[in-house]
């Protein structure tokens, strides 16, 4: 910082203070943020498992059991659900699950319904199809919007529109582990079965098998999607808070190394004057 004047490093140093303190107080909300998003993902989890195993009791248990559900498409556009935030600040949150689905769908037919701004905004500029704009706010989303797309979109597969439906989200690992995934949602794949099933745990279904598990297929879907999105806020919650405490901490550093060149400038202004002066008399 050769030949900066004491006035502008003292006036950086006051900047960076400020920027201290927005970003101290983002964390603070992101951490608050976060305990509540954590919250709703423990909440959602019972309803997801609840589903999910009566719909791999049908199939286990009905090993010749068919639906259109099932059935894998070699044609047909690829649906992709790609989760991201409305804002930045949050580390690679948006860039890692953004730039994993436009190297999953590259070469592909591919049709995206974005959440949240930021994957609006990717998605248009590199040219996909949008599917909708209604959900770009991922913040408004609500579960009761999972549950309308997940009928929507249950309609559109079984009528052929879509060969394959998909979800990109980021998985909340832990506080300081978030990992960019996605998740086919249709055709379900059957899992492999490992044992015979027990006659002494068969389930009746009223009215058929069938039925209820044309019935809870969309709801099935609209418990992943909710859980896929918790599982994002809380990523994006953790990723800022990360991020903004780690620039509180880059702010103090910049802030120490200023103050020691400002003492430093000062000192040698003072040590100018006084040479001045006894060369003056």
């Amino acid at each position: 910082m050769a030949g900066v004047s004491t006035k502008e490093i003292k006036s950086r140093i006051r900047s960076m203070e400020s920027t201290k303190q927005i970003t101290k107080a983002m964390e603070m909300v992101a951490a608050s943020k976060l305990r509540h998003a954590q919250a709703q993902i423990l909440n959602s989890r019972p309803y997801f498992e609840t589903l999910y195993n009566t719909i791999n009791d049908i199939l286990e248990s009905n090993r010749d059991f068919s639906s259109p559900y099932l059935v894998p498409r070699q044609t047909g556009k690829v649906l992709c659900i790609v989760i991201a935030g409305d804002r930045g600040l949050a580390g690679g949150y948006n860039s890692n699950v953004l730039k994993m689905v436009d190297a999953e769908l590259s070469g592909k037919d591919a049709v995206i319904l974005p959440i949240g701004k930021k994957s609006l905004d990717f998605f248009k500029s590199h040219g996909y199809s949008i599917l909708t704009e209604a959900y770009d706010v991922a913040a408004d989303l609500s579960i009761g919007d999972c549950f309308s797309i997940s009928k929507q979109l249950s309609k559109k597969f079984l009528s052929g529109e879509f060969s394959e439906i998909r979800v990109a989200y980021t998985d909340f690992v832990s506080v300081l582990d978030q990992k960019a995934d996605s998740l086919q949602l249709l055709p379900l794949i059957r899992r492999e079965q490992q044992e015979p099933a027990k006659a002494s745990h068969a389930i009746i279904y009223e009215p058929d098998s069938d039925e209820v598990f044309a019935a809870i297929v969309p709801e099935y879907l609209g418990g992943i999607l909710y859980g896929a999105v918790c599982e994002s806020r809380a990523s994006e919650q953790a990723a800022r808070r990360t991020a903004m405490d780690s620039a509180t901490s880059n702010a103090e550093d910049m802030i120490a190394d200023l103050s020691l060149k400002f003492n430093r400038a000062r000192q040698s202004a003072i040590t100018q004057e006084i040479t001045e002066i006894v060369a003056g008399s």
